[in-house]
């Protein structure tokens, strides 16, 4: 069963590309469907301009919102840590619970 994580967020491909070591897996890019030959098949999919992967909490990248499906990028070090958080902003954030009478 595919692995949902707390936060993922959307980036446009060309972000991810800034990063000097970035290198796309495109062989785990996800499936969808298409009619060929009067039935629908399952294919790859191809990467159009203004497509979008999602950053996980685990700073892996994906091609949709599951962080263990369709990986694209997962070499995780401290230069692609602060790239993503330095340059993409990115920061998963910090949820408070409230109790009933709104105090936390």
């Amino acid at each position: 069963m595919a692995k949902m994580g707390k936060y993922c967020k959307a980036y446009p491909i060309e972000r991810f590309r800034e990063f000097d070591s970035w290198s796309e897996n495109l062989e785990n890019l996800r499936n969808e469907r298409r009619e060929a030959d009067v039935k629908e098949v399952e294919a790859r999919r191809a990467l159009r301009e203004r497509d979008y992967f999602f950053l996980h909490e685990n700073f892996t990248v994906t091609d949709g919102v599951f962080m263990d499906e369709n990986i694209i990028f997962d070499n995780i070090t401290p230069e692609w840590m602060t790239f993503c958080k330095e340059v993409l902003g990115f920061e998963v954030p910090v949820y408070e619970l409230k109790n009933k009478n709104g105090s936390t």
